[in-house]
């Protein structure tokens, strides 16, 4: 692994360590992962340590309100699980109730109630503990409870948005949402918060299971809260939710196999491009040449026209894997793209003969591994920012990436799960872990899991300066969008892609949330010996023993 500079410098060194690793967005919520694992836990229980911490210290942009996906490597099988945590629209919902309710357009607006979807982190949480990990929920929930009840201080990153005068106003008038706001004013950084709604939630969970929030106190407060805004969602769409178990959805690239959460995620997305990429040698161009980023780019932009028609509920309308992941198809796929033209914006493909975000990633002594991604979806808002009475915990609005035009395979229906953006990643080789990665951040997330792919396998590089790298983005997904463009990369970089068509935007990835935070571990198969980095762009800390 190298080590090599950039314009955009977080002069930070890669984390070295053996008996386990933690990497997450905020030192506190590391802290609290690796305290599980000193305790004997595994990485399956400091993985839910960790998100429930993240919580609290990042209410806007997970929490137990929203959904979690999971890959986890059990060392003493060396298989990989994947772990679908998502919830489903309410079973009365459908695209006609919204046409009578004045909803326009192909996508539910992210503040109407409509998009909130059953939250399937509570469930997700107990069940990857139950299935994967060695201690109780009171053990593993302890230290978020603790600083949920007793007070935190507000990390700087974060804060900067929590304080904003955007946050304050939208807070203010925001259902129960009065713990995020004490005496009317929003925390900045080092201001002491006490969040004891979520505290008595999190309490809960631990001591009475899942079912507690399912079935109980919990879930009427949730029916009676989001039912007083218009909502059709039940007492019954809370309590028949299940977490779903699959395997992962993998590709080899360069002799190693990239393993995503299969759909309704979208890592598919990640796949089908380093498929596409795999057929150019990348590795012997500089990381900023114009014409590998094109490349690239347009490799991305082919893998989201695919992803943005085929992904959707797994059980009502399963992609076409073997198609969209075959060596074959990329080959098809890459001699659309121009080394001297920007494409036009490429349509999906068409199969024959077939029928705002937290992630974190834990390492154990033992070379288990958890991959761990949870979200409310749209963090400026705080999800839908609609908070349930009583219990202090936003609820998501995922139902906002649904399409609204019957026929398509992601279309609105009662019961569905939507296209999700949340993806953990996992690399091997020869079956055996490399380790966890991943970038959040809505659409960024295939982009940030391409881009940190490249760095880490053709350009040699070591985890933490992977995730210094600059970055672009095809702008929201759209195949058809505008190429953000991070600091770091000169003017006549970006001169030159516009040159070749595409139209270019510089922007801070200072910015909140632009280019994605992410979080990497690597473990020697020899040694044992873990590598780990922290994005640079956030509060993160990586935290080993």
């Amino acid at each position: 692994m190298k080590q090599m500079n950039f314009d955009f410098e977080s002069r930070r060194s890669m984390v070295v360590a053996r008996r386990g690793m933690v990497s997450a967005s905020n030192p506190m919520a590391a802290q609290a992962g690796l305290r599980i694992l000193q305790q004997g836990g595994n990485a399956a229980d400091a993985a839910i340590a960790t998100a429930a911490m993240m919580n609290v210290f990042e209410p806007s942009s997970t929490g137990i309100g929203g959904d979690c996906f999971a890959l986890y490597y059990d060392a003493k099988s060396g298989k990989v699980t994947a772990m679908n945590g998502s919830g489903r629209s309410p079973k009365a919902l459908s695209i006609e109730h919204l046409r009578k309710d004045g909803v326009e357009g192909d996508s539910i607006p992210g503040l109407n109630v409509h998009a909130i979807t059953v939250p399937g982190a509570a469930r997700g949480w107990e069940d990857l503990v139950k299935k994967f990990g060695t201690m109780p929920l009171t053990e593993v929930l302890k230290d978020a409870i603790f600083y949920a009840e007793n007070g935190f201080a507000v990390a700087p990153a974060y804060g900067a948005f929590w304080g904003s005068d955007y946050a304050r106003k939208f807070l203010a008038e925001r259902p129960n949402a009065q713990d995020y706001i004490p005496n009317g004013k929003t925390p900045s950084a080092g201001d002491v918060i006490r969040l004891p709604g979520l505290a008595r939630t999190f309490r809960t969970v631990a001591e009475d299971g899942a079912d507690a929030y399912y079935k109980g106190n919990i879930a009427k407060n949730m029916v009676e809260t989001v039912q007083a805004r218009g909502s059709l969602m039940t007492l019954e769409d809370l309590a028949n939710h299940e977490t779903s178990w699959d395997a992962p959805i993998t590709t080899d690239y360069r002799g190693y196999t990239v393993a995503e959460h299969p759909p309704n995620g979208q890592g598919l997305a990640a796949l089908i491009a380093l498929n596409i990429a795999e057929g150019w040698q990348l590795a012997e161009m500089a990381w900023d040449d114009p014409a590998k980023l094109h490349l690239m780019i347009e490799a991305m932009r082919l893998a989201f026209a695919d992803v943005k028609h085929y992904v959707a509920d797994p059980q009502m309308n399963p992609a076409p894997l073997n198609f969209l992941l075959s060596k074959d198809y990329a080959k098809e796929r890459r001699a659309m793209v121009s080394q001297d033209k920007a494409m036009s914006p490429p349509s999906f493909g068409a199969p024959v003969n077939t029928s705002d975000t937290i992630y974190l990633c834990v390492v154990d002594g033992e070379g288990n591994a958890c991959s761990f991604i949870n979200s409310l979806y749209q963090g400026g808002t705080f999800g839908s920012g609609v908070a349930v009475k009583d219990y202090g915990f936003f609820l998501q609005n995922r139902g906002a990436n649904f399409v609204l035009t019957e026929g398509h395979p992601n279309a609105l229906e009662g019961g569905k799960r939507p296209y999700h953006t949340i993806i953990p990643g996992m690399l091997l080789k020869d079956d055996e872990l490399v380790g966890p990665f991943g970038v959040m951040g809505g659409f960024m997330q295939p982009q940030g899991h391409f881009q940190v792919l490249n760095a880490m396998i053709d350009d040699d590089l070591n985890p933490q300066d992977a995730l210094n790298r600059p970055r672009w983005q095809v702008n929201s997904g759209d195949p058809a969008g505008t190429i953000l463009m991070e600091e770091g990369y000169s003017t006549k970089v970006m001169a030159d892609l516009a040159t070749l068509g595409h139209q270019i935007r510089p922007i801070s990835g200072r910015a909140r949330g632009n280019f994605g935070r992410g979080h990497i571990i690597l473990r020697d198969k020899d040694t044992g010996v873990l590598f780990g980095g922290a994005e640079p762009r956030s509060d993160g800390q990586v935290a080993g023993y």
